[in-house]
């Protein structure tokens, strides 16, 4: 057992403040893990707040958890003290399942084991993430982080990288394809960047025409100004991919419309109702295709780090002071980060 400092919110209002409790004893392929740094996801704030209900107080937010290995259990081969390692969005799953047999646990039948507010599959107790100086996962679900990355930067690689890797990868974009990433936040960013490096010619759709200049210092070669009706008549029926970031309930139509015969437009960032409802002559009349996707397996979360690593890719991050974390997710409800906060896990000893 080891005791573990973190922040927790106790309620849906009660806000993130000091907390202590027990990680549990290894077991036979846990490894160890001390937290240098996590990142801070759109999802923490949902779930700390209770917007998709169903949240288990008190709850320790943090899925994307970069640290060293201080110990292994005696089964563990593939890790060893000291190695730096990283932990994404899920810690378990069944094992056995058709998903998990093909490297797909994100997909598992059973459900996943979520890094925080999950369901421990061998002793029924809440699992607890990041926002913590320790952490103590099985090995199957801990990826090595190559040394070339800035650790720091690397964190908001195990979800908002592999969200939107994953997706690129699974439908075989690459050079000759023209790819419309929607939206300009932390995954939308990493989308213009994957898209780019895999041999893609990138649109950005964003809203905002302060956000052009942004979009190409990122690496897109265009952009659209989504409520400009003349540049998004002129782009239909222009795109392979859509890669749809937009976490929050927006019109699919008029971006439909953009796509080519055997399009697809790929969402990543909504899990609500798709409202307003879909015109069904758009998919039917061009063959266009609706898909989502989930995070990305293990396999496919260590296959993103070795990419960024081999292509220079990272996360662009704001470090946070783990004291200001609540001031953070009032900033990131208002979109006043670029594009990431990380939290520095230093500043929780200091605390």
């Amino acid at each position: 057992m080891a005791n573990t400092r973190a922040y927790a919110a106790q309620s849906a209002d009660s806000g993130l403040a000091p907390y202590n409790f027990e990680r549990r004893a290894l077991r036979d392929d846990d490894v160890a893990i001390e937290i240098d740094y996590c990142g801070v996801c759109h999802s923490d704030v949902h779930v700390v707040e209770n917007d998709w209900g169903g949240s288990q107080y008190p709850v320790v937010p943090g899925h994307e958890i970069i640290g060293r290995v201080t110990a292994v259990g005696a089964a563990v081969t593939t890790y060893k003290t000291g190695d730096l390692v990283g932990v994404g969005c899920m810690v378990d799953s069944c094992r056995s399942c058709s998903a998990c047999d093909t490297g797909l646990e994100q997909y598992c039948d059973e459900g996943m084991t979520a890094t925080y507010g999950g369901i421990d599959r061998h002793d029924g107790s809440v699992t607890m993430g990041g926002y913590s100086d320790n952490i103590v996962v099985s090995e199957r679900f801990v990826v090595r982080v190559p040394e070339k990355l800035d650790p720091a930067s690397a964190a908001p690689l195990l979800c908002a990288g592999i969200t939107t890797y994953s997706p690129l990868k699974h439908f075989n974009v690459g050079k000759g394809h023209k790819v419309g990433v929607l939206g300009m936040g932390g995954l939308g960013h990493m989308g213009v960047k994957f898209a780019k490096a895999l041999g893609a010619e990138v649109t950005l759709f964003t809203r905002s025409e302060s956000k052009v200049a942004e979009a190409k210092k990122q690496g897109a070669d265009h952009v659209v100004v989504s409520t400009d009706r003349s540049q998004m008549k002129a782009v239909s029926n222009s795109f392979d991919f859509l890669l749809d970031t937009i976490p929050v309930a927006h019109d699919l139509n008029p971006y439909l419309k953009c796509l080519k015969h055997d399009g697809t437009h790929i969402l990543v960032g909504l899990l609500s109702a798709i409202e307003p409802p879909v015109n069904a002559g758009l998919l039917l009349l061009k063959r266009r295709v609706i898909g989502g996707s989930l995070i990305g397996g293990m396999p496919e979360t260590q296959e993103v780090l070795d990419f960024c690593a081999e292509h220079n890719i990272t996360c662009d991050v704001e470090m946070l002071d783990i004291r200001d974390i609540n001031d953070a997710y009032v900033r990131m409800k208002k979109g006043d980060v670029k594009y990431r906060f990380v939290i520095d896990m230093k500043t929780l000893k200091e605390g």
